[in-house]
């Protein structure tokens, strides 16, 4: 029987391990958090038709099932607007999801907090906590021993390094591979909706993911996260899983090239965090600047966008790597966490194949060349798309908006632009 140890117990580690588990396959995952509840920061993400089926495959039908229900109102439409509020596109849900009412084609956008509840649920004897991973050694007879730093170590046959940008088992594995700083920080927050918020805001940053594109070289991303009443997740017998899908709010994260800011944006307060954003939003429309001035202040953070180096390709082993541990990529495209869930799908199939008398290294090295293929043009694209969010000459900006305003008024030819958005990972936020 083929034992499977995952470093790191984020989303595309848990989609692994609740896939092996599903067909059978021993797995252990090792995870740095003292407890299921400690990791309770970040904001919606937003899952495209690739992480869907992959959770598809991956989660029995019961968790798919928690997951669909988790998913906000509107993740299925993308919207484009100046910073005036004036709209330039509208992709409706026909057009983002080809048609298809299958849940495993759907856009979902979640809250990567609840996300992370559901893959471990059904875990409490695979999971374990307060394991902050030191080494790896290549056992004789060709396994891997996995050394921590609470002095103890766990060994099988594979060992998946799923701990984020900064993996610990990549920079032993590939000491060569890393990230860089793209000068591109974002300063993001949560507008919280209540009775009285609610009707503070206009249907239009209310009702599905807003993209704004000033003249300017910034740009700003708005997402809500809002539900259809109850869905049951949060009624799970664990108290301590702190499901927060039932607090709905609205995301935005505004981003601009370090420099642009005119002060160290990544030392400031939260208070200063908000006073900047709001600055740098002069002249903007009313209701962003005041979704901005009342969000919730301890929302408020500075994120400096980073993005991996491509790496040639390496001799397959007993170690591989998945998600941001091998691909990081910025956020502009969303498709960070889709491409982790991807990784999970394809490596889990490879790996059940080993379990059930296939060749083990041999399928690690067919998931890392098929990986390394759509992982590094994921992070070339992102990066692209993160350069000209922020980039570009007024002239140029204001030509796509113009652009963008045609295809809008002709349905015709944003069909055409646009036909196969379903499978095409389109802008995002993380």
């Amino acid at each position: 029987m083929t034992r499977v140890i995952i470093v790191g117990g984020g989303i595309g580690g848990l989609a692994l391990a609740q896939g092996l588990r599903k067909s059978g396959v021993a797995v252990a995952v090792h995870e740095r958090d003292r407890h299921r509840a400690d990791r309770l920061q970040g904001f919606r993400i937003h899952i495209n038709p690739h992480g869907s089926r992959a959770l598809s495959d991956c989660l029995p039908p019961e968790l798919f099932a928690a997951f669909v229900a988790s998913g906000g109102k509107g993740g299925n439409e993308l919207t484009f607007v100046t910073e005036r509020m004036k709209r330039l596109l509208r992709l409706d849900e026909d057009i983002t999801t080809g048609g298809s009412s299958a849940p495993e084609d759907g856009h979902y956008g979640v809250s990567r907090i609840t996300l992370r509840q559901i893959l471990l649920s059904g875990l409490e004897d695979v999971v374990h906590f307060d394991k902050k991973f030191e080494r790896y050694e290549l056992e004789p007879d060709g396994r891997v021993t996995a050394h921590f730093a609470d002095g103890t170590s766990a060994t099988g046959d594979v060992l998946v390094g799923a701990d984020g940008g900064g993996s610990r088992v990549r920079a032993q594995y590939l000491p060569h591979a890393g990230r860089v700083d793209t000068g591109i920080v974002a300063i993001a927050g949560k507008y919280m909706l209540t009775e009285e918020s609610r009707a503070l805001l206009p249907p239009e940053l209310r009702s599905g993911p807003l993209s704004v594109m000033p003249p300017k070289s910034c740009s700003m991303f708005v997402a809500p996260h809002e539900l259809d009443g109850g869905v049951g997740v949060n009624d799970r017998d664990d108290p301590g899983a702190l499901f927060d899908n039932t607090k709905p709010y609205v995301f935005w994260a505004f981003a601009a090239k370090r420099e642009y800011y005119g002060t160290d944006v990544e030392s400031l307060g939260c208070l200063e965090l908000r006073d900047l954003a709001l600055k740098m939003t002069t002249g903007w429309a009313p209701q962003l600047r005041a979704m901005v001035a009342l969000s919730e202040v301890d929302t408020l953070t500075a994120l400096p966008i980073r993005s991996a180096v491509a790496v040639e390709k390496w001799t397959s082993s007993a170690v591989t790597l998945l998600g941001d541990a091998v691909h990081s990529m910025t956020p502009f495209r969303g498709i960070g966490a889709n491409t982790a869930l991807r990784d999970a799908q394809l490596l889990c199939r490879k790996l059940v194949a080993a379990d059930r008398g296939g060749p083990l290294v041999g399928g690690i090295a067919e998931y890392e060349a098929e990986m390394t293929g759509y992982g590094f043009a994921a992070v070339r694209t992102s990066l692209e798309a993160a350069q000209r969010a922020v980039g570009g000459t007024k002239a140029a900006r204001l030509t796509s908006r113009g652009v963008f305003r045609v295809l809008d008024a002709v349905p015709a030819l944003k069909r055409r632009a646009f036909g196969g958005f379903e499978d095409q990972d389109a802008v995002r936020e993380r």
